[in-house]
């Protein structure tokens, strides 16, 4: 019996790469011999289909009209499959056949999960995508900051020769790491740390202290986190308990020679408090790939500040995180063909 599953590309996971990884699992996979694969890509610039994912995030995916490629393909669909593209209620029902959806990242905010629900529709993420290129990252942000090398280029380039910084440059080794939140990303810092770093402090409820000595790091309170660390890097979920959980408060904590690293949600945190811990030397400076306005607006006043090294959300964006988040949601598609409710 045949399977059909609409991939949609963007311009971040093209539908090709659905493609490709498919024929490469089917032999490890034999049940994705029963797949046909549809494809099509939704056609809006990369930073525009980004733009909307911010909005969905905030908003939900019926903030976002439905894409009219979508509508016309997915009523031959059992299942869908998508990155960034919104899967809202006209979406859902026009997918008449759907069975599954999947998302290739972690966040379904893309998808309106109570239409779906309401179909009996089973929608999944996949998780540990972007693990190793977001820690990568994140460790290039603080080497950027404590070395000053974004601040040195741009003087460079504007026909400067800078030597004189905020802050005394520091190495990584005469230094100690703190991370809120022990997932896969955070999994993987630590592993990249390894040699790099004095010390590595995490604070995780969820996580019990073994497991958190044996990622190789010390488990600490979370303001000992903040209060003990030379960097403070935040990933956390974003849930609504951690919803600004980060704040003044905590800032105030850190060393005046400390460096606030964010390359999980920009919700996580209060940004005004963080903006004056920043423009009033509460703490020596910041690494941030993830704002509340993306893009910044001209008038933004973060690109005034001497003391930030800022990314435009990309920390996932690699092409070895594309072609791991489409096997991972093909895995995801094997694994529901395989149970009860896929056959």
């Amino acid at each position: 019996m045949t399977f059909h599953v609409l991939a949609v590309g963007d311009k971040f996971i093209p539908a090709d790469e659905y493609a490709r990884q498919l024929e490469r699992m089917r032999q490890d996979f034999p049940v994705l011999n029963s797949v046909e694969l549809i494809t099509i890509d939704w056609d809006l610039a990369k930073a525009d289909q980004h733009r909307l994912q911010q909005v969905m995030e905030w908003e939900g995916a019926n903030a976002i009209e439905a894409p009219p490629e979508m509508l016309a393909a997915v009523g031959v669909a059992d299942a869908l499959i998508v990155h960034f593209a919104p899967i809202n209620n006209d979406i859902i029902s026009a997918g008449s056949q759907l069975k599954m959806i999947a998302v290739a990242r972690a966040g379904l905010e893309n998808v309106d999960q109570d239409a779906a629900n309401k179909r009996g529709i089973h929608v999944t993420g996949v998780q540990g995508r972007n693990a190793a290129a977001v820690a990568e990252l994140a460790i290039g942000l603080m080497l950027s900051e404590c070395r000053n090398i974004s601040r040195a280029d741009q003087s460079i380039k504007s026909g400067g020769w800078r030597k004189e910084f905020p802050v005394p440059m520091v190495e990584l080794g005469e230094s100690t790491v703190g991370i809120i939140g022990a997932g896969q990303v955070a999994k993987r810092l630590v592993e990249k740390l390894q040699g790099l770093a004095g010390e590595i402090l995490i604070h995780d409820p969820y996580v019990s202290e073994d497991i958190i000595v044996a990622m190789g790091a010390r488990p600490a309170g979370f303001d000992q986190v903040f209060r003990e660390s030379d960097f403070v890097h935040i990933m956390a979920r974003l849930t609504p308990d951690t919803e600004r959980f980060i704040g003044a408060d905590q800032f105030r904590l850190m060393k005046n020679t400390a460096y606030f690293i964010n390359t999980a949600r920009s919700r996580l945190v209060d940004y005004d408090a963080l903006y004056w811990a920043l423009a009033n030397g509460e703490i020596a400076g910041a690494g941030l790939d993830v704002f509340d306005e993306e893009p910044l607006g001209d008038d933004s006043p973060w690109r005034q500040l001497d003391n930030v090294t800022m990314t435009t959300h990309y920390g996932g964006d690699t092409t070895g995180t594309n072609m791991t988040s489409a096997r991972l949601v093909l895995a995801e598609l094997a694994s529901f063909l395989d149970s009860p409710a896929g056959n």
